[in-house]
């Protein structure tokens, strides 16, 4: 990067509609750079003006370095820039936690499953409770839930607790199992204690969770905002400007809320309200709150769990186990919240897999929208989508929120578990964006992995990191990459209130954007993946320059 200072002391003949007299001071000048400013022509430039951190001028190298000086000036050197990505559903929170846990991910088996606890547990060895998260059995040649009987003997001393990718599953080991207090089969509404021989095994599903998590002590506010920092740099050094928290508490709430008034925390974050009678009767009382930063008007409903742990609520059994999933709140209770929010300036977001479910949700959402409306609800993941449903989401203005790297994620075994039939409204993405007009991209981190480009990738390509399957899983829902871009730029600001603010390139808006050291809109696919974030800024500040 050449970053010098620029100072415009004499008029050019090329100079465009401008005299000496005409110069304006900026805060910024970024000039020979591949501007994609993601406007409703999809129009590009050459360079911009920051001022007071909003853009003040777009145009031409010449245009704008002839009409602006400025303390600080960036030349690209032809490098593409793109409005801020955002992540329209994440768990930033949930992400930052699992600073002070051992990672699972990836892990192929239920050996390197403990292998990982001894190293971690061996540099925590004075933490009451040993936590993990991001084990997935089918990634394993023996792809059955695992039980607690290995953490049993292997650490017998201190309680575990180990979250399934998807944070729809756990598995317990039976010190945290006693410690809870389950010591044999239990029916929980929306969940599963599971239990062979009349002994719990350790995994809970959904609703069961909570028995468990619970009675884990949480981190201190000191060590939350060490990982909450943590995560921030992580997110800032992959272009995400803004990120979401899909479902938090009001303790967590209230603390993210005190580290953006302090200024510990510089990333934007639209926190989702979890459903719970307390938090309705607190928060519609005291309506949305909307900073520069951190804003507050969604609430998030979980109505189903996960297609990988079984718990996603299907109109017809699964096709390999003998279960249709199901809700985690009965209909009568995501009726009654929505219609309690609905005389609010609230969003409602809700967390739909199954294709009962996403039925159910789309027909509650039709009963109080009414036809055409600006209340922007979203269905989250819409994930399995029967074929008669689609329709509704644009007759409603329902914005699908999705994550297109689910679908690189689920596609190895996501048939077995929905069948040929159904598969076909799974991840339909290109379908759910014709009815809609738009599509909020998100990844779901810590589900799946924080950088947006990986999402770029598998919404345009359909393929993993190794390009598999060839063509694409079910090709005919990729979307164009321009789709994709507005996804994670203009259309997921729409979704939160926020396409007048940010979200583009565009005078007058907020002055987030990214540099990239190549063009994502016209490279091969197969290098999307690797492309190095340089540069990512926030109101014109820099947050993070590659090294």
């Amino acid at each position: 990067m050449n970053k010098t200072v620029l100072t415009l002391t004499a008029c050019s003949a090329a100079a465009v509609a401008f005299s000496c007299g005409d110069i304006k001071h900026a805060d910024l000048i970024v000039y020979n750079a591949v501007v994609y400013t993601v406007d409703s022509s999809f129009r590009k430039a050459e360079a911009f003006a920051v001022r007071n951190g909003v853009f003040v001028a777009i145009g031409t190298s010449d245009e704008i370095r002839t009409a602006y000086e400025a303390e600080e000036a960036i030349d690209a050197q032809g490098q593409p820039i793109y409005p801020g990505f955002y992540d329209a559903h994440s768990h930033f929170f949930g992400y930052a936690q699992t600073f002070g846990q051992a990672d699972l991910s990836g892990a192929t088996s239920f050996e390197e499953i403990i292998d990982r606890l001894k190293a971690f547990r061996a540099e925590h060895p004075d933490a009451p409770w040993l936590l993990g998260r991001g084990w997935d059995q089918n990634l394993w040649k023996d792809k059955s839930f695992p039980t607690r009987h290995r953490l049993d003997a292997e650490f017998p001393d201190v309680p575990v607790y180990l979250v399934r990718i998807d944070g729809h599953a756990a598995l317990a080991s039976g010190k945290a199992l006693e410690l809870a207090g389950v010591t044999g089969p239990i029916d929980v509404e929306g969940g599963l204690v599971e239990a062979k021989n009349g002994q719990p095994t350790g995994i809970l599903v959904d609703n069961a969770m909570d028995r468990v998590s619970s009675i884990i002590p949480r981190a201190t506010a000191p060590q939350l905002t060490q990982f909450l920092q943590k995560a921030e740099d992580a997110c800032l050094a992959v272009g995400l400007t803004t990120v979401s928290d899909a479902g938090l508490g009001r303790s967590s709430i209230d603390l993210l809320d005190s580290l953006y008034a302090s200024g510990q925390l510089r990333i934007r974050n639209h926190a989702m309200i979890g459903l719970s009678h307390e938090n309705l009767d607190h928060y519609l009382a005291a309506g949305p709150y909307v900073s520069d930063r951190f804003t507050v008007r969604a609430f998030k409903i979980l109505a189903d769990g996960a297609l990988g742990s079984r718990g996603a609520c299907l109109l017809l059994p699964y096709a390999d186990a003998p279960t249709s999933g199901f809700l985690l709140f009965i209909p009568q209770a995501i009726d009654s919240a929505i219609a309690r929010i609905v005389d609010s300036d609230f969003q409602v977001a809700t967390h739909a897999i199954g294709d009962s479910t996403n039925r159910l949700v789309l027909d509650i959402y039709s009963k109080y929208l009414k036809g055409k409306n600006d209340r922007r609800w979203r269905i989250e993941h819409a994930q399995i989508v029967s074929p008669t449903d689609f329709e509704k989401f644009g007759t409603y203005d329902i914005i699908p929120s999705v994550q297109p790297t689910h679908a690189t994620s689920d596609m190895y075994w996501a048939e077995d578990r929905v069948g040929p039939a159904r598969i076909k409204g799974a991840y339909a993405y290109r379908q759910l964006l014709e009815q809609a007009g738009l599509l909020a991209l998100g990844s779901d981190f810590p589900v799946e992995h924080i950088n947006p480009l990986y999402g770029f990738h598998a919404a345009i390509a359909r393929v993993d990191k190794d390009d598999y399957p060839k063509g694409g899983f079910q090709p005919e829902n990729a979307i164009d990459r321009e789709s994709a871009l507005r996804g994670m730029t203009v259309w997921a600001a729409y979704s939160v209130f926020e396409e007048d603010k940010r979200g583009s390139i565009e005078v007058g808006k907020k002055a987030d954007f990214v540099r990239l050291e190549k063009d994502i809109m016209t490279i091969p696919p197969d290098e999307i993946r690797d492309v190095a974030v340089l540069q990512t800024t926030i109101a014109g500040e820099t947050v993070y320059i590659k090294k």
